[in-house]
């Protein structure tokens, strides 16, 4: 059966059953909780294939629950005025963590802010938290933002690609480690979902153009 880990894990997934295999002569329950959290990191870092619908559609950025759907202003780091639609992902620690583009199009900014670590299911958690902003333009020169927003747990945001590059709808371009949030801005496209529906990066349409 097909199984792959996102190459960030591997670090935390060595370290843990390395420290089992050492505790194991002296300290078994060390070396047994070692094991099983070994076990678990390969289980968050697990990074599963996706099926990517048609590029008509924006598709959700990452796994777990929608906890907000409204109208928005874009991130004030953005500079960027106007009436956008804004969608927020919880990804709790038993989501898969891979986040995946939206659209396909150009990065036409990344803006990274230090920040606070509330709860990523929280609404002050958009302006106050430690997150990373990707503006992107598509192909229609419309602007849909997303952010990478850490949580309570998580303390590092990966962002793997760069400004001016072009990308494709699905591609996987970061994660944030041991539970997060994503916001999605965007406009000029219907929204297909409802609040508290669970989530596919990749996979899961979430609004078609007017």
């Amino acid at each position: 059966m097909y199984f792959k880990i996102h190459k960030d894990g591997w670090v935390f997934i060595i370290s843990a059953f390395i420290i089992s295999f050492i505790t194991f002569p002296f300290f078994q329950i060390i070396s047994i909780f070692f094991a099983i959290l070994g076990f678990f990191i390969i289980y968050f870092f697990r990074d599963p294939n996706r099926s990517i619908p048609i590029e008509d559609f924006i598709v959700s950025p990452a796994d777990g629950k929608i906890v907000y759907i409204g109208e928005s202003n874009l991130p004030d780091e953005l500079g960027i005025t106007g009436d956008y639609l804004k969608i927020s992902i919880f990804l709790d620690v038993f989501n898969v963590h891979v986040n995946r583009m939206p659209v396909s199009g150009n990065v036409k900014q990344i803006t990274y802010i230090p920040g606070k670590f509330f709860r990523a299911n929280v609404d002050k958690a958009s302006k106050e938290n430690e997150r990373n902003i990707i503006l992107l333009e598509n192909k229609n020169k419309e602007k849909i933002v997303v952010v990478q927003i850490a949580g309570l747990i998580a303390r590092r945001i990966v962002c793997e690609v760069k400004e001016n590059e072009e990308i494709k709808q699905g591609y996987k371009f970061g994660m944030i480690r041991f539970g997060s949030r994503v916001d999605l801005y965007f406009n000029n496209y219907k929204i297909l979902v409802k609040k508290n529906q669970k989530m596919i990066s990749g996979e899961t349409i979430l609004a078609k153009k007017n």
